[in-house]
């Protein structure tokens, strides 16, 4: 998009803002319903009593747990849930709009001090982690959040960035780094289940993408986290994604329609049927960048398509348990064509043309159900799968053009899983649980190592494995201030019968009502990037073999020390200090070269390997944060860190995400009108950070053999300018009777600064070139939900 597209494109959005603000709607009320129920055991906690803070309006919930709550007045709303033998819950800021009811999913935890005279005061559990076995480095995000900070546009990646110790990969991908851990260290998960990437454009082995697939309608309140995890999770090494999905409205059908610069999003929820509980929930988006490109606005390269479905429909059985079916799928391409015309070509890159295709989804049963009166048991049958193709051609300038890139990758998992949550007493439970992946994979890679050599076939395997998962994790709690956890995590691969045990601990000690302590521990473990496993090399003889076929895991002990203090219900300051020793790291088995797996965002690699390198990662993370009160939150952190690694030459350098330190501002301010009933909010996103690694090039020999040259000795000695980025949101919203309306600007990098991503040689320049991130983007919404 040029200079002036933009600024005619940003023109026109505040004229629309300003417009659309002008109109004015009468008092309205809403209902709020949900469902009460034991936070271990899962089931409904009848007679909890529900009040709506600063009102007389109140409900008891049903032998369900259910509860409803009409004539709740719009906007933000406290709620504070009572039940004999449990804590009580306080939620603060719960949004109540016209168009839609508000649903909400409470989860009681039992009261072991209830014996002992003690003072019961409703506790907030704002960012608390919805799994009450993670007590470090864990916190709950909301769907509110994904679509409040400036710049998520209901993206959890683009959310997260900022969060203590997160800072983005790339302005033109969602993709995170986590306390400088490559971003591929990260799992997601969705209803207990682990997930393929969730994202549009995205690479093989990688986490992230260019456009979220969740929908944000579907989402519940998750967890995220970023260090010394739960037993219960495995084959991650940075971080998790716990995805929650929220049942549809059971009593009534409800309606979201959105249009904006990313797609078209429709979705719909409502009842199965009369005099019955079950419920449906779906959304389905399809692209608008191809029309965009074709009046001018060019957002992406090339020929860019996406859609995506998601769903989820909750079946309740009475006492055979409740069922869940859910799942998500996505459709993403690129067509990008060389300039065809020799006498246009200002650089190497206009040679290249290519197309681009990613698709994913996975599909779910859950089934839970009380064994008894103290065991719950959820199993678990999905699948899942995986598409990442790329075609690259090269113009040789003579009207032929080669194929100097070529992959196919293709991975179907089934998914079998069991989790069992029994309580033993008031003060002790137990949780464990197995999962079996059956993967089928079909991978193809031909490339060249430079444009000197021959493309090659790097790649051919087609076959099947599997992966075996399991756990055990207990929790004690001798009072509510002070819990216990300890468990462990085991992961094999049959493909080559690598394996780990990993033990994992914690304890959180809350000193008083302000103060609190925790620390954890625990040994993760990684499987490679399957395609990895079956890169081809030739040995002395002229054979082809694969050297990587028997890689173990990578695997890192973390520790975490955490400290917090409350100055006001809604002011909370936290400090983390970490430390990650990474151990196994797959490296070039030539003593010669600084390669490391720790350094690479995704794909398969075909190095040949071997599981002798080392890293480390330590630092703290600080942050101050405001909660929604009055109208007004901010977050404020900085976070101090190394990352370090060993490669087969023995030399421990930074890796390629050590950029030291990152700061983070995130806040907003909503306005309420007079009537009430509409809220202007103004929110912005400040990123500070020091620039990410890139290795020197060897000028000389780059001109000499017209193709990039690294200096391999100095690798990742070059650290780029600090990294500077605002973001600014802006977003209208109105209520009346039985619709809300929100127009929304996010502004992506406001100041169209340029931060540089990297450097190479550019042999149709004959120099080297600075390749810079994103500028400017922004993005203009308009939802009505009904």
């Amino acid at each position: 998009m040029s200079m002036h597209q933009q600024k005619k494109y940003l023109f026109l959005a505040f004229i629309a803002l300003f417009l659309f603000s002008l109109s004015s709607y009468a008092q309205l009320t809403q209902t709020i319903r949900g469902k009460v129920t034991d936070q271990l055991l899962q089931k409904p906690l009848a007679g909890a009593t529900i009040i709506i803070g600063g009102s007389n309006l109140s409900a008891t919930a049903d032998a369900d747990g259910s509860f409803r709550i009409t004539g709740v007045p719009v906007g933000a709303r406290q709620v504070i849930i009572t039940h004999t033998g449990y804590n009580p819950v306080q939620m603060d800021n719960i949004i109540v709009n016209s168009g839609k009811e508000t649903a909400l999913d409470i989860a009681m935890e039992i009261d072991v001090d209830i014996q002992q005279a003690v003072e019961i005061t409703a506790k907030s559990k704002k960012n608390r982690p919805l799994n009450e076995m993670s007590v470090v480095s864990a916190r709950a995000f909301t769907v509110e959040e994904t679509q409040r900070y400036a710049a998520a546009i209901n993206d959890p990646l683009r959310m997260a960035s900022s969060f203590a110790g997160v800072v983005s990969a790339d302005d033109g991908n969602n993709e995170i780094v986590i306390r400088g851990n490559s971003p591929a260290g990260l799992l997601w998960r969705m209803e207990g289940v682990d997930i393929p990437n969730p994202n549009h454009f995205s690479s093989a082995g990688s986490s992230g993408g260019g456009v979220s697939i969740l929908s944000a309608q579907l989402l519940a309140n998750s967890d995220f986290v970023t260090g010394a995890f739960a037993a219960e999770y495995g084959n991650a090494l940075s971080g998790v994604f716990d995805l929650r999905l929220r049942k549809g409205n059971s009593d009534k059908r409800e309606y979201t329609a959105q249009v904006g610069l990313l797609g078209l999003n429709l979705a719909a929820e409502g009842p199965l049927a009369r005099s019955y509980k079950g419920s449906y929930l779906v959304n389905y988006r399809y692209s608008t960048l191809q029309a965009l490109s074709k009046i001018g606005l060019e957002i992406a390269g090339g020929i860019t398509n996406f859609q995506d479905l998601s769903f989820n429909i909750y079946l309740p059985a009475g006492k055979a348990g409740e069922f869940t079916l859910f799942g998500f799928g996505g459709l993403s391409d690129q067509d990008m064509e060389s300039e065809k015309d020799p006498l246009k070509w200002e650089s190497e890159g206009d040679r290249y043309g290519g197309v681009f295709k990613a698709n994913t989804g996975a599909t779910g049963i859950t089934h839970g159900i009380a064994l008894g009166l103290r065991t719950h048991l959820k199993s678990s049958v999905a699948l899942s799968y995986a598409q990442n193709e790329y075609n690259e051609l090269y113009d040789e300038g003579n009207g032929s053009l080669l194929n100097t890139y070529r992959n196919q990758y293709r991975t179907k998992k089934w998914i079998l899983s069991s989790v069992v949550n029994h309580q033993v007493n008031a003060k002790n439970s137990i949780r464990g649980g197995v999962t079996a992946n059956i993967i089928g994979y079909d991978f193809y890679q031909k490339s060249r190592e430079t444009p000197e050599d021959p493309v090659l076939e790097r790649i051919n395997q087609s076959d099947n494995t599997e992966t075996l998962q399991a756990f055990a994790q207990w929790q004690y709690k001798p009072m509510n201030r002070l819990s216990v956890q300890a468990g462990a995590h085991y992961l094999r691969l049959l493909l080559n019968n690598s394996h780990s045990l990993e033990p994992r601990a914690s304890v959180k000690y809350e000193l008083d009502r302000k103060n609190a302590l925790a620390f954890g521990y625990g040994l993760h473990s990684q499987v490679q990037s399957l395609g990895v496993y079956f890169a081809k090399a030739v040995n002395t003889g002229g054979a082809t073999f694969q050297p990587n076929k028997d890689l173990s895991f990578t695997r890192a002990h973390h520790y975490v020390l955490s400290y917090s203090h409350a100055f006001r219900p809604d002011l909370r300051f936290k400090a983390e200090a970490y430390y990650q020793s990474l151990f196994d790291v797959p490296v070039s088995i030539y003593d010669s070269l600084s390669f490391s797996t720790l350094n690479i965002r995704g794909d398969y690699t075909t190095e040949a390997l071997t599981n002798k390198g080392k890293g480390r990662n330590y630092g703290i993370d600080l942050s101050l944060e405001k909660y929604l009160r009055n109208n007004i939150y901010f977050m404020v952190n900085t976070s101090l860190y190394q990352s370090k690694y060993t490669a087969s030459d023995g030399i421990e350098r930074d890796t390629r995400f050590n950029g030291n330190y990152v700061s983070n501002f995130t806040g907003g301010k909503d306005i309420v009108l007079k009537d009430g009933k509409r809220t202007i909010g103004a929110h912005i996103k400040i990123i500070y950070a020091g620039g990410f690694r890139n290795t020197p090039i060897d000028i000389e020999r780059s001109i000499e053999k017209g193709y990039t040259i690294w200096k391999e000795k100095e690798a990742f000695t070059l650290q780029n300018p600090n990294y500077f980025r605002t973001d600014l949101r802006i977003a209208m919203k109105w209520n009346r009777k039985r619709l809300t309306s929100t127009l929304s600007l996010d502004i992506q990098n406001l100041s169209n600064r340029l931060n540089l991503y990297n450097q190479y040689f550019d042999a149709f320049k004959g120099q080297v070139v600075n390749n810079y991130q994103t500028g400017i983007i922004p993005v203009l919404n308009y939802k009505v939900d009904f």
